[in-house]
């Protein structure tokens, strides 16, 4: 199948998601909103309180001179706070343009500047100072209020005398086909470019998602805890769903205390990306194996992989069922609550999940739900329903979306979800927008029921010596799945071979190590270690199986320290700068080949 299309579900909205907010206020004023955490508890924030709020803060942007259509930036954390003042922003009939709170004084001074934001939201004083380290190179960015430092306060104080009439006024002449943000591209070449979205991609792409995705968002008590960055258009988009389908979220800054807050908050589904979903199983392998449990562990896995596939071919036999329940009991009911305990669903994106490890979720009781997009498509594009769910797919077009696969398999998307422009780009939006299709840069396939299967990305795939064609990613997102790695990446452009790159998991070193009976090392020492590097050859003799020979990586090096965001080889979103990597470590790729 080349085109798969499905028609609208619900018609366009021609409103904003200020009037959404102010429609959720007047129609259920006492239902929860949000939830704000308090030390150990939650703290609930119907409609009606979390409208007054934002429109506080929206007089004052109004008293500070934000005009309709301005652009207004927040650098910050994943917080309540974060989420109150894009809402503010939105009720004054402005622009939101988030900023990676990780960003650089460069990435900074870029995004503001060709923005031409007017005032800027930051989470804190190191936040501010990299904004005044710049401030001589965006004049026009007049205002930095600041969560940490009362600058909300400030902000409502500031807007004190202007009347509500002003604020009506302000959205009131705003419409679906405005700007309601532009969000910078991480980008893995090159600057980032600014990605028009309007009011209607959010509220249109959101009312059809729910017809879909009906049973995750409308169940009893439904709720979800925002853990990713909203600077990243996956969060930004289930922000902006829990508002238009009613559903109650909460957020969760610090990674590092997720599974606290999620015990303590509940949520009945979650969104992550596959790091997070392979980090939960390598974690209670390794904790298993610790403890003298790994066969115990290694059996009920295989239980729960055998009974997923079983779904999709008739239903699990007798035996299989009482294995499936003894270990419901032992060993999955473990592994959901220390995801809050009442998790039934998981949306994942960014990357693919891999067939095992979507089987083992949904084995223990939690379904992951895949499903793929961009940025510039309004986060997704396709995602599979909890009615019919294909593992490793990333599901069917989305009601108002369409997917068309090119004869060089690249992945075309188009609908209501897919961008105005690039902000200041009219070059780079004619060349990705071609007669309404969006060019993905992606590769992929359609099969007979129209379910998307991501095959690899087009400016990735690696020509050897030989000729052969290789997609890097199904190798990398295999090897990555092995507890001691961290990173990989596959080379071999122009070379006689296909040879790799690995990084060791820093967290999960120490307690492979203590498991293995080895004493403690670093990673740098790890880097030499026999066992170390048998394992690691473990890892990529399974990759291996999914390719053919010539495709198959022949020889690797593991490097003495990590791909990270800080050290400029990943990008916030998680995604490898290849060329980066490439120029850093050309001695260790030289030596492979040597």
């Amino acid at each position: 199948m080349r085109e798969f299309t499905v028609p609208p579900a619900v018609e366009a909205y021609p409103g904003t998601m200020a009037d959404i907010l102010v429609d959720r206020a007047r129609n259920a004023p006492d239902a929860a909103m949000f939830a704000r955490r308090d030390g150990d508890e939650w703290r609930d924030v119907s409609a009606a309180e979390h409208l007054a709020e934002a429109t506080t803060l929206a007089k004052g942007l109004v008293a500070a001179g934000i005009a309709p259509g301005d652009r207004v930036a927040i650098m910050s954390r994943t917080r309540y706070e974060w989420t109150l003042a894009d809402h503010a922003i939105w009720l004054a009939g402005g622009v939101s343009v988030p900023i990676y709170e990780t960003s650089s004084a460069e990435q900074v001074a870029w995004i503001l500047s060709d923005s031409g934001a007017k005032a800027v939201f930051v989470e804190a004083a190191h936040h501010r100072s990299t904004v005044e380290a710049v401030a001589d190179r965006v004049p026009a960015c007049a205002h930095t209020w600041v969560f940490d430092e009362g600058g909300l306060d400030t902000l409502a104080e500031l807007g004190a005398d202007v009347a509500d009439d002003a604020v009506d006024a302000a959205h009131g002449g705003r419409g679906a086909g405005d700007l309601a943000t532009i969000i910078y591209t991480s980008g893995t070449t090159g600057r980032p470019k600014g990605c028009e979205l309007t009011h209607g991609n959010f509220i249109d792409l959101c009312r059809n998602a729910e017809a879909s995705l009906w049973e995750v968002l409308h169940m009893e008590g439904a709720s979800t805890l925002l853990f990713l960055p909203l600077a990243h258009i996956f969060a930004r988009f289930i922000q902006a769903l829990c508002v238009v389908t009613g559903v109650r979220m909460g957020h969760q800054p610090d990674p590092k205390e997720l599974v606290d807050a999620l015990g303590g908050f509940r949520p009945t589904f979650i969104l992550s990306v596959p790091r997070v979903f392979e980090k939960v199983y390598n974690s209670a392998e390794q904790k298993a194996t610790g403890e003298g449990k790994g066969k115990i562990f290694a059996a009920a896995a295989q239980t729960a992989i055998d009974w997923s596939r079983a779904q999709d071919s008739g239903g699990p036999g007798v035996l299989l069922r009482a294995k499936h329940a003894l270990f419901d009991r032992l060993v999955y009911v473990k592994l959901r609550d220390r995801l809050g305990g009442k998790v039934r669903y998981a949306v994942s994106g960014g990357a693919p999940l891999g067939e095992r490890l979507g089987h083992f979720f949904r084995g223990i009781g939690l379904i992951v739900l895949e499903g793929y997009g961009l940025t510039e498509t309004t986060a997704p594009a396709t995602v599979n329903v909890p009615e019919r769910v294909k593992i490793g797919s990333v599901g069917k077009p989305i009601p108002g979306c369409g997917v068309r696969i090119e004869d060089d398999g690249e992945i075309c998307l188009s609908g209501v979800n897919v961008l105005r422009g690039y902000y200041n780009n009219p070059t780079a939006t004619s060349e990705s927008i071609v007669d309404g299709w969006f060019r993905t840069g992606d590769l992929g396939e359609l099969d007979d029921e129209g379910y998307l299967r991501i095959t690899g990305r087009k400016k990735e795939i690696i020509v050897t010596a030989g000729g052969k064609n290789v997609a890097p990613a199904q190798l990398e997102d295999r090897i990555r799945a092995h507890p001691l790695i961290s990173q990989c990446m596959v080379v071999g452009d122009k070379r006689a071979f296909v040879a790799a790159l690995v990084t060791l998991d820093p967290e999960m070193l120490p307690v492979w190590l203590e498991n293995q009976g080895k004493p403690a090392m670093s990673p740098a020492e790890a880097a030499t270690d026999a066992d170390v590097l048998a394992a690691v050859q473990s890892a990529i003799d399974d990759a291996n199986t999914l390719v053919s020979k010539a495709e198959s990586i022949r020889k690797f090096t593991v490097l003495t320290d990590d791909f990270t965001e800080a050290s400029g080889h990943l990008t916030p979103s998680m995604k490898l700068k290849r060329n980066v990597v490439l120029k850093d470590y050309e001695a260790q790729v030289e030596k492979l080949y040597g």
